[in-house]
């Protein structure tokens, strides 16, 4: 007799914007020490993780410098981990850098019976995010190819809007595509993302979207401009996925806020 195979836990930290230099501040705090943290109280709460998930913004100023910290710092965690681009990062740099059997930019991965897709929703030199054709077309073979795995698709820029008017002009412009697409397999359980460095869960068209905290600052939600939330702590997300298509998932946080951020930043 077959044995049921395990669940799957994944670790998503997201909007890490870490610096060139050690102990560099953006607005107002060391993005790299929270980084830090945060993931040392994942891997302090939960047993060990079958993946990580970065969904993006690993840098805030590229450089070869952050990338290769960044991946010492996975590395650490003797976990498999998937690194997606976001608006801030280098595509190149991170291809070149995070390129390891451990740590890297793989696109799609087979776990168990699930089926893992990671988009680049990144326009070079822009903050809001479209999905290229070739990533659609990359999203809808790979869905046809699989359609008896359950899925989960992960991409930086969200694909719903969030209710803050400033974060939603930034939103990936050609969602309807994307969700066109989506409709089309009902083997797709969850879509994840990154960017608005806060918590949504909502459930879209038989779908689960969720947003995760940024493992620095966190944007206050239901805002009409820019702003930041300093009673918001950093933090991260697990998500459980069953043999069986169905999700788990919680956020847990650092226990304090941030020390030091600045609040009146004039930009993100």
């Amino acid at each position: 007799m077959n044995e049921p195979m395990a669940d799957l836990s994944i670790l998503q930290i997201t909007d890490c914007h870490i610096l060139p230099r050690l102990n560099e501040s953006f607005l107002g705090i060391n993005t790299e020490h929270y980084f830090l943290a945060v993931l040392e109280l994942a891997l302090a709460e939960n047993s060990p993780f079958d993946l990580i998930i970065v969904t993006g913004d690993l840098a805030q100023n590229p450089s070869l410098e952050s990338y290769r910290r960044i991946l010492q710092h996975l590395e650490a965690t003797h976990t498999p981990c998937i690194c997606l681009p976001g608006n801030h990062d280098d595509v190149s740099l991170m291809q070149q850098i995070l390129n390891t059997q451990l740590v890297n930019c793989r696109k799609q991965i087979l776990l168990g019976n699930w089926q893992l897709i990671f988009l680049n929703s990144q326009i070079e030199g822009a903050s809001g995010g479209r999905l290229s054709n070739e990533e659609l077309c990359f999203l809808d073979d790979c869905l046809s190819k699989h359609p008896n795995h359950h899925t989960l698709i992960a991409v930086h820029h969200h694909c719903l809007e969030t209710k803050s008017a400033w974060m939603d002009t930034m939103m990936i412009e050609n969602s309807l595509e994307l969700w066109a697409i989506i409709d089309k397999y009902p083997n797709i359980k969850i879509v994840t993302n990154g960017h608005i460095h806060q918590l949504i869960d909502i459930k879209h068209r038989g779908v689960r979207v969720l947003g995760t905290p940024s493992t620095c600052f966190q944007f206050k939600p239901n805002s009409q401009i820019f702003s930041l939330d300093a009673m918001a702590a950093p933090g991260y997300r697990q998500i459980t996925l069953s043999s069986n298509g169905s999700i788990q998932t919680f956020i847990s946080r650092l226990s304090e806020p941030l020390k030091g951020l600045q609040i009146d930043s004039l930009g993100y």
